[in-house]
């Protein structure tokens, strides 16, 4: 089997939106002799899946104050924290070796690999979930494409609970979404459970281990790997750029969904009604106790068209004269209403 890692110029690429691009562009493009295993880990990123909406999955202002990004899978499934506490292993596998669906097949190698690093009480659980002591440690995910298995399991050496809780809890009033919801587990670290003599290991270690493991070598040095072309980096770098880090396919790629926020404002209570198709404001009503003189459905009128994005809407509302309409508020206090 053949190894990919994520390294570029001799350095790891650990942004989660290359992980996931690189993963599919090798899907598509890459053809090998034998199968393929990617591990991978990376700087925090929810990961959403395809029919899921982004809004109602994560508290965007949290992932705003800690750098914390949000990647639409081409796949179903929940949404999940990824990030440096994790080492996830992609696989692409001919699809005559009859894993397909079978995850407790999948998962026979993985639950050994655990074992000889003194990991105890693991076993396959429900469909396509790894857990100790009854506590999640894995999830996996599968599918067919081109003849071979595309999938997928996370591994968690560390979890940091308060991150998993905050970015993936919606900080809103009301929301009504038609997409797939999550569904939370509970969760335990890998950690705790390794030998003794690991229990300090760097996640990138855990990553050589888990590798040496599932290739059954003695050193990392010893796998056979296919290394990306310059001509490959420069389609991962378009995929990049055209779809895992652009606004319209993570959010704008959202299913319909209606929400609404009311707060008090320097210019009084404003409630706002908003009704969302595809990242933009498609209808809108406002309504409160200002004192302004236009009519207010001039800027409902004025927002239609407008993505749910924080620089978008500070361009659109500073093209109108919100004093008018409202009284003594700023764009911005408006615009961190509708976002709040």
């Amino acid at each position: 089997m053949y190894l990919i890692e994520p390294f570029r110029n001799g350095e790891y690429v650990d942004d989660g939106a290359y992980a996931l691009a690189m993963q599919v562009y090798a899907n598509e493009n890459i053809f090998l002799d034998e199968g393929i295993i990617f591990p991978y880990y990376c700087k925090p990123k929810i990961e959403i899946g395809r029919f899921q909406n982004a809004r109602a999955e994560v508290n965007q202002d949290y992932l705003d104050e800690n750098g914390i990004i949000v990647v639409r899978r081409d796949t179903g499934g929940g949404a999940v924290l990824v990030d440096e506490g994790a080492v996830n292993v992609c696989f692409l596998i001919p699809e005559e070796s009859g894993l397909y669906g079978n995850y407790k097949m999948m998962y026979e190698p993985v639950i050994q690999a655990l074992k000889n690093l003194g990991v105890k009480n693991v076993e396959q659980s429900g469909r396509n979930d790894l857990l100790i002591d009854d506590k999640k440690v894995s999830g996996a995910a599968m599918t067919k494409a081109h003849g071979r298995v595309y999938g997928g399991f996370s591994l968690l050496l560390d979890i940091h609970p308060e991150r998993m809780l905050e970015s993936l809890n919606p900080n809103q009033k009301k929301i009504e979404s038609k997409g797939i919801k999550s569904v939370r587990s509970r969760v335990t670290s890998i950690r705790e459970h390794l030998k003794p003599e690991l229990q300090d290991i760097t996640t990138d270690e855990f990553k050589d281990l888990i590798i040496k493991e599932l290739l059954d070598i003695t050193s990392v040095d010893d796998a056979k790997r296919y290394e990306f072309t310059d001509e490959d980096w420069k389609n991962i770098d378009k995929l990049v750029d055209e779809k895992y880090k652009n606004w319209d396919w993570n959010y704008g790629n959202s299913p319909s969904y209606s929400y609404q926020r009311d707060g008090r404002t320097t210019a009084g209570t404003v409630d706002i009604h908003l009704e969302i198709e595809e990242g933009r404001i498609e209808k809108c009503h406002i309504y409160g106790d200002f004192f302004g003189q236009g009519e207010i459905t001039d800027v409902s009128n004025h927002l239609i068209g407008t993505r749910v994005k924080r620089e978008d809407l500070l361009e659109r509302l500073s093209e109108i004269d919100l004093n008018y309409y409202f009284g003594n508020i700023t764009k911005e206090e408006l615009t961190d209403l509708i976002l709040s």
